[in-house]
């Protein structure tokens, strides 16, 4: 070794050696314990920083810090400690209920605008229509506020007044409405309809506190109707309860079979839902829709009906939440949402999505062999899956999700939605301006007599390209003429909303949907449930190459 070198070395591990010397010379007291007590050094570590760091800091600020740092170091992304505002949206979800207008809204063109009043609501009785643009909340300007900031503003105290001040295309001038504020339920089922060939349909967004309820209401309603086959549809639907998830699975199937069962640490942690009450459409087929979006309740849910053989599921692999958290309150610091248990459907699958390096020394459990594997696509790791048997010996897999009886996804129109938000870049929020545009001014227009005879013309895409280009986009044609498919698609989706209503919106979206197309031809001629069975395991992921 040179001998420069050498000497600039040993100085170096002399500096760094001396340094720390002087660093770790230093003990949190004068006594420290050769027994490391965690508690005790936790103590020692807080009180030492406080009387010590470089900078003043309040002990509450350290306590909170402290507090987050331990929930993080958990590495759960299902456990946090909720301060107060997140506290209150989380009490939000789970209940359905805030105080407020009942007003969906988003920034459009830098403006507050309305996408829909919910049903009901002070701001449907009000009159407020998708499209209205809102330039006032009392005195309040709203150019440049984001969503988020426009509903803290609309919200309020029950019983309280505010007034918008709102711009309506093809309507002079201004148009002012007074409010009153309320409780606002929003519901849990999002849409109640009767498909063709007398086949229902719910869309259920979330478990919270009256999700079974609703169920049961909106299939009542259904069956008035004439419904010969249900739609339950869980697409997008993040979970919420668990004891909402096992109150809609109990709809559907026998007492005594059981639902899902968690499993803890403590005795309050264990428990079993097994259903309770008698079926009251026995003979109902169900098809259940699921994709990446339909986690934890949703998940439980799509298991417990599969795995007794009570509906087809349809659609792409879910999330795969299969954990349960329990909130403790901490008082006015807010609560702590801890993961307590992991649940497990029926025939004991875990849908917990496992990481590859685990694959190797998950046990075989209810029969299942090395042969009976599939290719999960809800993680982008390739996942053996393990194989488990419903009541009636059909295959379904564990880990990585709920894999639908029947695999169905609209890839053409991903492909080319990604293609199209990978051209348009950082544009997008402006292509979604130029389209609201565009439908406001259909709307203004009257030139769309009728929501079925509503076309998409290239003249049309034109138009938004060029509504695109002069809020200072630079896009090629090609991105819109190589996407032609799902640009078509949203500006339906779009004139549909503003000019016709929601239900046309519905409609049009059912009418694109393969996922739904696939259950609509699934259940064609109304089958029973056993014809239902049998149609779904023609098409078992099993049978198509072993991936789903």
């Amino acid at each position: 070794m040179n001998t420069r070198r050498s000497l600039t070395v040993v100085t170096i591990l002399g500096v760094a050696m001396a340094s720390g010397g002087w660093i770790m010379g230093r003990s949190l007291r004068a006594e420290a314990p050769t027994v490391v007590d965690g508690r005790r050094l936790f103590q020692q570590v807080m009180e030492t920083v406080q009387a010590q760091f470089v900078d003043s800091l309040p002990a509450d600020s350290l306590w909170k810090e402290a507090t987050l740092g331990m929930v993080d170091e958990l590495n759960d992304p299902h456990s946090v400690f909720l301060v107060a505002d997140r506290l209150k949206r989380f009490r939000e979800q789970t209940t359905g209920q805030y105080a407020g207008l009942g007003l969906r809204v988003d920034v459009r063109d830098g403006w507050i605008t309305v996408i829909a009043p919910l049903p009901g609501s002070p701001s449907e009785a009000a009159g407020l229509a998708t499209g209205d643009r809102i330039v006032k909340i009392d005195a309040l300007d709203t150019k440049g506020l984001t969503a988020d900031e426009a509903l803290l503003k609309l919200r309020g105290a029950p019983l309280s007044r505010v007034v918008l001040t709102v711009e309506r295309l093809g309507v002079d001038g201004r148009l002012t409405f007074t409010l009153v504020r309320q409780v606002i339920h929003v519901r849990a089922v999002q849409r109640v309809a009767m498909l063709p060939t007398r086949v229902g349909y719910l869309d259920v967004s979330v478990f919270s506190d009256s999700t079974a309820d609703e169920v049961a209401a909106g299939v009542d309603s259904l069956v008035r109707m004439g419904m010969q086959s249900l739609v339950l549809d869980l697409r997008g639907n993040p979970g919420g309860l668990v004891e909402q998830g096992a109150a809609v699975s109990d709809l559907f199937l026998d007492p005594g079979q059981v639902i899902v069962t968690l499993r803890g640490r403590t005795s309050e942690s264990n428990r079993t839902f097994t259903d309770r009450l008698p079926q009251q459409w026995p003979r109902l087929p169900i098809i259940v829709l699921v994709d990446h979006g339909s986690a934890s309740a949703a998940e439980i849910v799509a298991g417990a009906l599969q795995d007794h053989d009570r509906a087809v599921v349809v659609g792409s692999t879910t999330y795969g939440k299969g954990s349960a958290q329990s909130v403790f309150d901490a008082g006015t610091a807010g609560a702590l949402k801890l993961t307590t248990s992991r649940w497990f459907t029926p025939n004991g699958r875990s849908i917990s999505i496992r990481p590859r390096s685990a694959e190797a020394q998950l046990a075989t459990r209810r029969g299942g062999t090395a042969a009976d594997s599939l290719t999960s696509e809800a993680d982008s790791m390739v996942v053996k899956r393990e194989a488990f048997r419903t009541d009636r010996g059909r295959i379904v897999y564990g880990s990585g999700g709920i894999t639908p009886d029947v695999i169905a996804r609209d890839s053409a129109a991903i492909e080319q939605g990604a293609a199209l938000q990978s051209a348009l870049g950082r544009a997008v929020p402006i292509f979604r301006d130029a389209l609201t545009a565009f439908a406001r001014q259909q709307k203004s227009s009257g030139s769309s007599a009728s929501s079925t005879a509503f076309m998409v013309t290239p003249q049309m895409r034109a138009t938004l390209l060029a509504g695109v280009r002069a809020r200072g986009a630079v896009v090629p044609d090609s991105a819109f003429e190589s996407n032609a498919g799902v640009v078509n698609r949203l500006i339906g989706y779009e004139v549909a909303r503003y000019v016709f209503g929601r239900d046309a919106e519905f409609t049009r979206r059912t009418a694109d949907d393969p996922v739904m197309q696939r259950a609509l031809t699934l259940l064609r001629d109304a089958p029973g449930r056993d014809a239902l069975l049998v149609r779904a395991s023609a098409e078992h992921p099993s049978k198509a190459g072993g991936r789903s």
